[in-house]
């Protein structure tokens, strides 16, 4: 299915010598062990870790005056890891990029201009990822919240996780509007420079308005995202669900697909700035062929415990449908069916900075030959 890095040493003589307000430095780590439970996996304890450093260098740091910021993200996956022992989507996020097993780096470039109206424009190499992680309610990127990729980053078929491309940022009193333009083929551990756009241009328009129900803050989106491309995106796919050449799938010119969304809180804690507890949930469509998904959808609650503000909780169901000409096209090599399945997780904070989350899934996968799987998972995290 679609779409973390050494840290950077606090000696290096660059950071020595610049200012700390103008270059900002941050990294988190995560480690797992992941163990099925049930259904066909082998009950094997899988041991992996995730370190992602996010490093903004202010423009005047390199002669580059008025909101210019150069961001480097570099990320580094190692050890092992049960995506693909249940379902078709990956249900460890952090441990899929940059690379599904093993020790995989890779590095994202973009710089940002910011206006004093509050827009932005950012171009270059860009980890969607990081994007997916500051949604509301259900963010988190898959060091923190859900890890099942079904919520973690959405998987549309269209977007890929890491892109080369421009995407602008546009606040108004009523709403925030986004426009992307990028090359729909997946960019993970490439330079985004290979052969831009050879497979055609993607785009991606969105509008969010925040809203307050019963006083509540709530956030609703819609989201249109589509490309010229005319293959279908193998990049995202175990090989297993690639047509071969000459299948009556993947031929077609042009995708589009259409995502509803919806946050809202229902209860928050004066007492407790930024917690509280809200319920989500979207729904997508696209047109099919060559986009392997046709629709999906999944709704779900998370929040904080009023007791313990710091802690995190999650509880979701989801559902997600191949596209019928793709089901058509394997029919003699794979019977598929829709994936569903169920996350929940609990996150302790045992200190400022260093958290423990329980995480279960069980997963009906589209693979009709494989039996309701089930996985348990423990993710540490630190961030510094």
């Amino acid at each position: 299915m679609p779409a973390e890095a050494g840290t950077p040493s606090p000696e290096a003589p660059a950071a020595a010598a610049a200012p700390a307000e103008r270059i900002e430095v941050r990294a988190v780590w995560s480690q797992f062990a992941d163990l099925p439970l049930a259904g066909d996996a082998d009950a094997v304890l899988r041991h992996g870790g995730k370190v992602d450093a996010h490093v903004a260098i202010a423009g005047d740091a390199f002669g580059a005056e008025g909101g210019w910021t150069l961001n480097l993200h570099p990320e580094l996956r190692y050890g092992r890891s049960a995506n693909g022992a249940l379902g078709l989507i990956p249900s460890n996020t952090a441990l899929y990029y940059p690379d599904s097993e093993g020790t995989a780096f890779d590095l994202s470039i973009d710089v940002t201009r910011r206006w004093d109206s509050g827009a932005s424009l950012t171009v270059g190499k860009i980890n969607v990822l990081d994007l997916a992680a500051d949604l509301p309610i259900v963010g988190g990127g898959g060091h923190e919240g859900f890890q099942n990729l079904a919520l973690a980053l959405p998987p549309s078929a269209i977007v890929p996780g890491s892109l080369t491309g421009a995407m602008l940022s546009v606040p108004t009193d009523k709403a925030l509007l986004r426009l992307w333009v990028f090359d729909p083929e997946l960019q993970s551990q490439r330079s985004g420079l290979e052969s831009p756009f050879a497979d055609g241009v993607g785009f991606l328009g969105s509008v969010t308005v925040p809203a307050r129900l019963g006083g509540r803050r709530g956030y609703y989106a819609v989201k249109l995202a589509g490309s010229t491309r005319d293959s279908i995106a193998d990049d995202a796919l175990p090989a297993v669900l690639v047509p071969p050449p000459g299948a009556p799938f993947g031929g077609r010119r042009g995708e589009i697909s259409a995502v509803i969304a919806a946050y809202q809180y229902i209860a928050e804690y004066p007492e407790h700035p930024g917690a509280g507890i809200g319920l989500f949930g979207q729904v997508y469509l696209s047109n099919g062929d060559p986009t392997f998904l046709d629709r999906s959808g999944f709704i779900g609650i998370a929040g904080n415990p009023r007791t313990r503000p710091r802690d995190r909780f999650g509880l979701t169901y989801f559902r997600y449908s191949l596209t019928d000409r793709l089901v058509s096209a394997l029919a003699g090599r794979v019977a598929l069916e829709d994936e569903e399945g169920v996350e929940a997780f609990y996150t302790l904070a045992l200190a400022d900075r260093l958290r423990l989350t329980i995480d279960l899934q069980a997963v009906d996968p589209a693979i009709s030959a494989r039996d309701l799987g089930v996985i348990g998972s423990l993710r540490l995290t630190t961030s510094f």
